[in-house]
């Protein structure tokens, strides 16, 4: 057993200020010399982009179903054995979704600290934090803390009614240079936010003056079981990994999987590189491809390369952003096309609304992967699918996945360390 600090950051719905409040948290402790290792809660590659650089560090997905209950335990106890703080920025609200955020405090004894925005209420702040601390008595719940407050009367109107038993750990004002400005897919990503450090710096100041700043209680972390060795299934294989401002959605897990495998990754740009480099296998990760179409589009030599790659039967794994581009064309949300790689007959097409949101599994050669669907676009296709997702949940989103010769393409973005074995044949030549 190892103890460390720890607090997870939730909240009662999306969109009150998990995010601002997490990397407010670790840029004070981190100015105060502390070592911060931050986590997210489920799905998501957005917002670690930010906390990464509110933390320092790396910031990996738990989440009990995708990732798997020894998967966060191991990384919660390799975390805990470094650090002074470990903060976990939850999901949704704190009780939305099976496995919830709530879920993964309970399983690891984590306090949770409940972030509200007050912006549009007073004292009603009270009925909420009540709600949140006493429907589940088994919740380790640490206290609650009020965001985007107009004053410090406000501020103490939202505390007036509060339990005793509920800690009110302070408040955070309405302020844009502390907002995180959002999209269709989430917020901006750190490398979009050219004032980003600022912005995270003046959350640090204002939490270090108005918020709670002593260290939350720690939590135990208990060792994960022994793991035996494994063959490097892919030892020497050249993986090209696309990375930029169009293909970003990669978990630091699966990159981290793929070098444990013996992979020696080539990053390379879609947008801006001329030539793919050298490689065996090729991964086009998920992103916002909608956003660049033309500069996609006319990058003919990099297209060039990539359609020689999979006319030479070479493996390519496409999800989400990647399959788009894998498509003969892509319409934004405002109408206009543009010619893709043309690898996949069909096109696709952005929507106003979300098309689908789904944690995933999926069977596959070697195993069974999970993962999940997050799209606003929709595929028009005449290719039979080699093989469909299915929702743990019930849910109806069973994804597609179409495989073309070595090309295996859908929208689901897959959690490598979920089967080793099934990620490793998506690579192998």
């Amino acid at each position: 057993m190892v103890s460390c600090p720890a607090l997870l950051i939730s909240a009662p719905a999306s969109g009150q200020g998990k995010t601002t409040v997490t990397a407010a948290i670790a840029a004070f402790h981190r100015e105060q010399g502390r070592s911060v290792r931050v986590f997210k809660t489920g799905p998501d590659f957005i917002d670690p982009t930010i906390l990464e650089i509110a933390s320092g560090h790396p910031v990996y997905q738990l989440d009990l179903w995708m990732c798997g209950e020894a998967d966060c335990r191991e990384r919660l106890f390799n975390a805990a054995k470094d650090a002074d703080l470990i903060l976990i920025e939850g999901v949704m609200g704190l009780f939305d979704g099976n496995p919830s955020s709530a879920d993964l405090a309970k399983k690891f004894g984590i306090p949770v600290l409940a972030v509200i925005d007050a912006s549009a209420m007073a004292q009603t702040f009270a009925a909420m934090a009540c709600g949140l601390s006493r429907l589940d008595e088994t919740l380790p719940f640490y206290g609650v803390v009020a965001n985007r407050v107009g004053s410090d009367r406000h501020a103490g109107m939202a505390a007036e009614l509060l339990l005793e038993t509920t800690k009110f750990c302070g408040a955070l004002p309405r302020n844009e240079q502390i907002t995180l400005p959002e999209r269709h897919l989430g917020l901006f990503q750190a490398a979009e936010l050219p004032d980003i450090k600022l912005r995270i710096a003046e959350a640090g100041r204002l939490w270090g003056e108005r918020c709670e700043t002593d260290l939350p209680p720690a939590a135990l972390f208990s060792a994960p079981a022994p793991v035996p060795d494994v063959a490097r299934e892919l030892d020497g294989v050249r993986i090209a990994v696309a990375s930029d401002a169009a293909f970003s959605f990669l978990y630091r897990a699966n990159l981290d999987f793929l070098l444990r495998q013996g992979a020696e990754l080539r990053f390379f740009s879609p947008l801006d590189d001329e030539n793919l480099p050298e490689a065996d296998s090729l991964y086009l990760p998920g992103g916002y491809p909608e956003l660049h179409l033309q500069r996609l589009s006319d990058n003919a030599s990099m297209l060039d390369d990539i359609r020689r790659h999979h006319a030479e039967n070479k493996p390519m794994l496409a999800e989400c952003g990647g399959m788009l581009y894998a498509l003969k064309s892509l319409t934004d949300a405002q109408g206009k096309s543009a010619d893709m790689l043309g690898l996949m007959e069909g096109n696709a097409v952005m929507q106003n609304r979300l098309s689908a949101l789904a944690l995933q599994s999926v069977a596959l050669e070697g195993g069974m992967l999970r993962g999940h669907t997050f799209h606003y676009s929709k595929v028009q296709t005449d290719l039979i699918p080699a093989a469909r997702g299915n929702c743990p949940n019930g849910g109806k989103t069973g994804e597609a996945v179409y495989q073309k010769q070595r090309l295996t393409a859908s929208y689901i973005h897959f959690y490598f360390p979920s089967d080793p074995m099934a990620a490793v044949r998506l690579f192998q030549p």
